[in-house]
């Protein structure tokens, strides 16, 4: 009886002919996440298995890789009713339940007993060796039982993945990450579709500091343990923004920063070859995110703006950001560029031409290129966690 992790894919199988390429990457994604483990891995179109002295370890890395629909922790044994019938003895006599059920799988149809006859004689010699009774529709305990070519697997034990596609399958996106609660939410979401994230941070010393920063590091630091390829792009935004308070009425200004950090965030998407802009943007929740506001604010450019929770309330925001472990670091009371001097009434309808009328007032094409010139790139691979706030 060999112990070892297999792993259930999920929402992959459903690729059909492009399932091998879904698969091969996030094979891929697993070697990145293990490369300090000592394992051996095998894969086919259907379940991967992994082989180590260092389960406990490596299963809880791959908790963060997403792709995986399932963890479980199996015994592999030879397919006769007999090696099957002990080492599932074998396998419960330290497990303590009340109720059962067997659920049989046979794939490998060479087997000449049916899975429904394989489930009958190994619920009874569970129940000759256990003080325990059948309960097929609530068991406690759920014995699943899986007859394969290269052999058969037994396991009471199935962790949730956290699903979704492998990171990278859909190519590269830009974040626009803040240090608020709603832009790191945004990205995991991201990630769970497959796409691979840059992320833009505009800072504005000295009006933001150095704390603001290195916050906005530490949550895409987080974010980095589900992805394990991003950077960090710092825009230094404090004379453009300096000219926006300068030169447009006080309603008016989070409207035009938020269109110069569009052209800004279009500019670097373009050289970086890059494919969509992604945000942590929520309907209605500030007066750059009504709808009007959406729609002046995105008439700058035409690269598609992906807003994953824009449809979230704030408590669903709030939650993810617990479970995802961005929450705690959010919080922290450093502010950003974007609410350093946020303007008491700040216009929640705003108009396109009163827009395109302030934003001829100063020269900003000069200044974003400036911003793009001068962006600040960080490396997360090269950062260390101690180094951050």
């Amino acid at each position: 009886m060999k112990k070892l992790l297999l792993i259930k894919y999920g929402e992959l199988t459903t690729k059909k002919g492009n399932r091998k390429t879904f698969i091969k990457l996030l094979v891929k994604n697993i070697q990145a996440v293990l490369a300090d483990e000592d394992y051996q891995i095998r894969y086919d179109r259907v379940r991967m298995y992994i082989e180590s002295d260092s389960l406990t370890t490596i299963q809880e890395k791959l908790t963060k890789v997403f792709g995986i629909h399932s963890i479980v922790e199996c015994y592999q044994v030879n397919t006769n009713m007999e090696e099957i019938a002990s080492s599932l003895v074998t396998l419960l006599k330290d497990v303590s339940f009340q109720t059962f059920k067997v659920e049989t799988k046979r794939a490998d149809k060479d087997f000449s007993i049916h899975s429904m006859e394989v489930s009958r004689r190994l619920g009874g010699v569970i129940l000759k060796n256990f003080p325990c009774k059948v309960d097929v529709h609530n068991p406690e305990m759920k014995i699943e039982v899986e007859i394969r070519k290269e052999g058969t697997f037994l396991y009471v034990r199935e962790i949730a993945g956290i699903g979704g596609y492998p990171v990278g399958i859909q190519g590269k996106g830009l974040l626009m990450l803040s240090g608020g609660i709603d832009s790191p939410v945004a990205g995991y979401l991201s990630l769970k579709r497959g796409v691979d994230l840059e992320c833009l941070y505009f800072e504005s010393p000295p009006h933001t500091s150095l704390e603001a920063k290195n916050k906005v590091v530490k949550l895409a630091s987080i974010l980095n343990a589900y992805s394990g390829n991003l950077k960090v792009l710092v825009v230094p935004f404090t004379k453009l923004q300096e000219e926006i308070y300068k030169n447009v009425p006080e309603s008016y200004v989070i409207t035009i920063m938020r269109r110069m950090m569009y052209r800004i965030a279009s500019k670097i998407i373009e050289r970086r070859r890059l494919k969509v802009i992604f945000n942590g943007e929520s309907v209605g929740q500030v007066a750059s995110q009504t709808l009007d506001s959406m729609r002046v604010i995105n008439s700058v450019t035409n690269i598609p703006v992906i807003r994953p929770v824009a449809c979230m309330d704030k408590l669903e925001i709030i939650e993810l950001a617990k479970k995802i472990g961005t929450y705690e670091t959010s919080i922290l009371p450093y502010e950003d560029c974007c609410t350093i001097f946020l303007p008491k009434h700040p216009v929640i309808n705003p108009d396109l031409e009163k827009c395109l009328l302030y934003e001829s007032f100063f020269d900003y094409e000069s200044l974003v290129e400036e911003c793009v010139q001068n962006i600040e790139v960080i490396s997360l691979k090269e950062t260390k966690k101690d180094e951050l706030l």
